[in-house]
């Protein structure tokens, strides 16, 4: 089977939560390209989730950006509850949210700052994986949450974003366990340094000047930075049936940063 078919015989859509963000819009364009419906949710961007889609359904696929608030549970029921109905089925759910997240030194975090993004980022996975999993069981579906490389090798100042991811490492190795039996695989893809997505958002900020980013780079074997297109391939791979005996797992896309 040739990598564009990966997913054109699955029945249902693939839903990426966070269609709207640098690495989100290239995961539901490269499912798209690879055969599959796929639906983008976005909380505020609603224009670079449509156009993901639009690039997506030129492959033939159908697709469609939904609004989606992750605090809301009951929203997510009912998108996960629509999707099911419309395109009979839930194959894959990638969570691929995560707000901004300035990078401070934990010294400087105020508790309640934390207390906000864990429920933002771990809450929120949590919030669409329950609401997922009834329909990701009657299809022996996959999960694929894309988390950060910085759980594997800590970044100075990076603590407020990847405590919160490794909370979400932590519920996909549990649910991997706990939900095998009914044949749904969840995994998680690792992003370093990128040239888009958060860290293009880290860099056009100010947060990271060039010493910072010279000194990053060094620290990558490949000495250069990835893009989200590396990831997209990865959480594809993940979600195929090339990858049918894999679960559990993290696979960090660094260009060799942590090993």
């Amino acid at each position: 089977m040739a990598f564009s078919e990966d997913f054109a015989a699955r029945t249902g859509v693939a839903l990426v939560v966070g269609g709207s963000g640098g690495i989100g819009r290239s995961i539901v364009r490269l499912l798209g390209e690879r055969g599959s419906d796929v639906v983008a949710t976005f909380r505020s961007g609603r224009e670079p989730a449509e156009l993901a889609v639009s690039e997506a359904t030129a492959y033939g696929v159908r697709g469609e950006a939904r609004a989606l608030d992750t605090s809301d549970s009951a929203a997510c029921a009912a998108l996960v509850a629509d999707l099911v109905t419309r395109y009979g089925g839930l194959h894959t759910l990638v969570y691929a949210a995560g707000p901004h997240v300035p990078m401070r030194h934990l010294s400087k975090v105020d508790p309640d700052d934390l207390d906000t993004q864990l429920s933002a980022d771990t809450g929120a996975f949590f919030r669409i994986v329950s609401a997922a999993l009834p329909a990701l069981r009657s299809m022996g579906g996959s999960i694929v949450a894309v988390t950060t490389a910085a759980t594997t090798r800590f970044p100075v100042r990076d603590g407020l974003s990847s405590a919160p991811k490794a909370a979400v490492e932590a519920l996909v190795r549990a649910l991997a366990v706990e939900e095998g039996r009914f044949g749904v695989r969840v995994n998680c893809v690792g992003p370093g340094m990128l040239t888009d997505g958060m860290a293009d958002r880290l860099i056009s900020s100010g947060e990271l000047d060039e010493r910072a980013l010279e000194i990053t780079r060094a620290n990558i074997p490949l000495r250069r930075f990835g893009q989200a297109i590396d990831i997209a391939e990865a959480v594809c791979f993940l979600a195929s049936d090339r990858a049918g005996f894999v679960s559990g797992q993290k696979l960090d896309i660094d260009g060799g940063y942590g090993a």
